[in-house]
């Protein structure tokens, strides 16, 4: 293992956050070479307990303990501590942490931890170098200030639901938690921000995202045709609003999604696939056209597509250089050759599971990919190595 494969290697973390949105970003940071240590509370973390489904240790149930799956998605790279915030003593080692790190990760509501004197303005005033992330539902100002953040909501409320799904269909929220993840993607970014801008001033500073603002970010092209037409946008399925045809087809035995993104890529989907007459009609001859009649080519494709499998119709797009690709379901993506070759499954020693197989970091440095270097822990698997390391008795692991 190189150092560029820990570029982070030095850094530590103390993560008082839970569930989502807080350990995604931690584990990213854990991914990139941070020493994170987990803060999870006697109960521990709270999705520790969302299932089914678990996996159980020895691969019998009931033997050898048993860890969500939920939890092992988003828990890798770090240690783990059992503490009473609410005790004297576990506060005490909590400020320990603290005064050892370089960050604090938090995803409390507003309030919560400045009543235990872990709030940003104690902790900056006696270690001005901690860099303190926080994360919330509505941010730190404005009348939501003190609502609980969940993703579905900020999905809702951010407008993201209503342009989501098929045509004339009830809103439908996004099938991952895209607010919580999105927002764990940002405050990593304000993280490495930060920790760049520390070294030139020497002072850290607080950064803070929240799921709704996050939402309207994400939203993108969507929001910026609303700012800039006061359209509103509805539901379109799987289609593309601005560019024809993109999305997904229906084959005789399947379905493709197509990226036909240019007037000479139309040309060459229709020679592609034997559809000769719709690539000479002047009415589909360019985007704005295409758009303009989406339903009429919709029509057309559809009964010549029909005539084709799915892996015809890669095959020959691939051929053309028209960019496609398969509807996978998870299964296909893990059986995916491409997918095998690039190691984005790797298996990991567990000490209660035996093994279990967690996602690979998603970026290479130099091109080394970065290690899973610890499998997620068991609640309070290294509260001894950590309070040991805090008392002074272990050299840091």
């Amino acid at each position: 293992m190189t150092d560029l494969a820990q570029p982070l290697s030095g850094v530590r973390v103390a993560d008082f956050s839970r569930v989502l949105t807080g350990p995604f970003a931690t584990m990213l940071l854990g991914d990139l070479g941070a020493d994170v240590i987990k803060v999870e509370p006697p109960g521990g973390d709270d999705t520790r307990g969302w299932g089914p489904p678990f996996q159980y240790g020895h691969g019998q149930v009931g033997e050898g303990g048993r860890e969500s799956s939920y939890f092992l998605s988003v828990n890798r790279n770090k240690r783990s501590i059992i503490l009473d915030l609410k005790a004297a003593e576990g506060l005490a080692a909590a400020r320990r942490i603290v005064e050892g790190s370089d960050i604090l990760v938090e995803n409390f509501r507003p309030g919560t931890l400045e009543r235990l004197g872990l709030g940003w303005d104690a902790l900056h005033a006696e270690f001005p170098r901690l860099i303190y992330a926080t994360i919330t539902g509505f941010g730190l100002t404005g009348p939501y200030r003190d609502r609980a953040g969940y993703d579905v909501i900020a999905q809702g409320m951010g407008g993201m639901m209503s342009y989501n799904g098929d045509l004339g269909g009830p809103p439908l929220r996004v099938g991952v938690a895209v607010a919580d993840v999105f927002s764990g993607a940002l405050i990593t970014q304000a993280i490495l921000a930060a920790l760049y801008q520390r070294e030139k001033t020497g002072v850290g500073v607080r950064v803070d995202v929240n799921l709704l603002e996050s939402v309207i970010s994400l939203g993108s092209s969507q929001v910026g045709r609303y700012l800039a037409t006061g359209e509103v946008p509805a539901p379109i399925g799987n289609d593309h609003r601005s560019i024809v045809p993109y999305g997904t087809v229906r084959c005789g035995d399947g379905f493709v999604n197509i990226a036909v993104g240019n007037d000479a890529l139309w040309r060459r989907f229709c020679g592609a696939l034997n559809l000769t007459e719709l690539g000479t009609e002047a009415r589909f001859a360019t985007n704005e056209g295409r758009v303009e009649h989406r339903e009429e080519l919709d029509v057309l494709m559809l009964g010549a597509l029909s005539d084709f499998t799915r892996q015809e119709v890669m095959d020959r797009l691939d051929v053309a250089g028209v960019p496609c690709g398969p509807v996978n379901d998870l299964a296909e993506v893990f059986a995916d050759p491409h997918v095998q070759a690039r190691g984005v499954a790797v298996t990991v020693p567990h000490p209660t599971l035996g093994e279990t197989t967690v996602t690979s970091p998603p970026w290479r440095f130099g091109g080394e990919a970065l290690p899973v270097r610890r499998a997620p822990p068991t609640p309070g698997q290294h509260t001894a190595e950590i309070l040991a390391e805090l008392a002074g008795t272990s050299d840091d692991t």
